[in-house]
């Protein structure tokens, strides 16, 4: 008799090639399946794998720093002298001192003691929640996490590896959050509240300076997923939550205004201590290759530079052309159908404008959407067209931002 161990059928007696294709057919069945899309070059104006040119929308590249090029200067210099890879993790071997120097200077940027470089920013959610979990653990002081329903997925992974109780916030409810922080009191626990600061599919901001005094007033840890921050008053340092006496810790990518690829966090320094001897992401991932850490090293240079500001006030003005009062460069379309959502974009792709549905799982149901991601690259003439085009399809961008 054949064991177990020696078997070529996997589930239900198929073999695993045939369940994952029987799977996938459901998930093609709910209109939810997804191709992956290859570009021919950096940039907005890109060309399709036919070679067909088209205008892009779909870039997390806020300010256009992936091709600026002091950044490609920085990359081509270190890759000549450190090579491509690290080699290891960096408490082994892979450390390097640009590693050293983009920390010391990302947590200048962001106010804070200290910061830490994780290879990517999933990881950088996941290793800091799990190591606070630790901490806990450690302090004998147990924590729970009081999450807003609209968080990035590697939040959520990210309390899922804790393993501590969770309570889930309706979004941006900082009096649902103050609800689940006294709950976690009266069970034992101290809370991490965490938040992204800009929400990646709605492009809103979340109550920064409300949930930081949440924070302070209980004793609770405030961690910020920053990535998509870009304009003033979407971060959590400076004048947002001044005078809130909250510890912050500050979740970053170096892969949306920095061009480059990577996270960190940022934050006090026996914090950020305690996260490079116990954030499993960190410990056990190879160190960012030193290209990737001086790219993000000289695009933070000019983030906060003349350079930078001139930068930023443009990709302003752009998002002014869509909503003046709107806070970040992420812009919702909302549609609802999901199938409505694709033959949209299906039909601006035809006339040259690349933007992508985003469908479930990734949004709820029944809030499919296009989502238009801005750059300081963009011109006035790109964004005249791409809401010309959006009006002869039928799409009422003013309403369908606000639904």
């Amino acid at each position: 008799m054949e064991s177990e161990l020696t078997s070529t059928t996997g589930p239900q007696g198929r073999s695993w090639a045939e369940a994952a294709s029987s799977a996938g057919a459901s998930i093609r069945a709910a209109d939810q399946w997804r191709e992956i899309r290859s570009l021919g070059r950096n940039g907005v104006q890109t060309t399709l794998p036919s070679g067909r040119e088209v205008l892009q929308f779909a870039s997390n590249d806020y300010l256009g720093l992936s091709a600026h090029p002091a950044v490609i200067a920085a990359a081509v210099v270190a890759t000549e002298v450190l090579g491509t890879g690290s080699g290891a993790s960096r408490l082994v071997v892979g450390s390097r001192p640009v590693h050293d120097e983009l920390e010391a200077a990302l947590a200048a940027w962001k106010h804070a003691e200290a910061a830490l470089l994780f290879s990517s920013g999933y990881g950088a959610n996941v290793g800091v929640l799990g190591a606070l979990a630790r901490l806990g653990v450690a302090t004998g002081h147990p924590i729970g996490i009081v999450s807003d329903e609209l968080n990035h997925a590697s939040i959520i992974d990210g309390t899922r590896v804790a393993r501590v109780p969770i309570a889930v916030y309706p979004h941006n409810d900082v009096a649902a959050a103050a609800l689940a922080v006294e709950e976690h009191r009266r069970e034992g626990r101290r809370s991490v509240i965490v938040t992204d600061s800009v929400f990646s599919m709605d492009g809103d901001v979340a109550p920064l300076t409300a949930l930081a005094a949440l924070a302070g007033d209980t004793g609770s840890l405030f961690v910020v997923d920053d990535a998509h921050s870009v304009f003033a008053g979407t971060s959590p340092y400076g004048s947002v939550v001044a005078d809130t006496g909250a510890e912050i810790v500050v979740v970053g990518t170096l892969s949306k205004t920095l061009g480059s690829i990577g996270g960190f966090i940022a934050g006090p320094r026996p914090l950020i201590e305690w996260c490079r001897n116990t954030a499993r992401p960190f410990i056990f991932s190879t160190a960012m290759p030193p290209a990737a850490a001086a790219a993000a090293l000289a695009a933070l240079a000019v983030v906060r530079s003349d350079e930078g500001d001139a930068l930023v006030g443009a990709l302003r003005r752009n998002v002014d052309r869509f909503d003046p009062a709107h806070r970040s460069a992420v812009i919702p379309v909302v549609l609802g159908d999901s199938a409505h959502a694709v033959e949209v974009s299906a039909a601006l792709l035809e006339r040259g404008l690349l933007v992508p549905a985003i469908r479930p799982p990734t949004v709820a149901p029944g809030t499919a959407r296009l989502r238009i991601a801005l750059s300081a690259a963009h011109t006035g003439g790109d964004i005249a067209a791409l809401l010309a085009a959006l009006a002869d399809l039928g799409v009422d961008v003013d309403t369908r931002i606000n639904s």
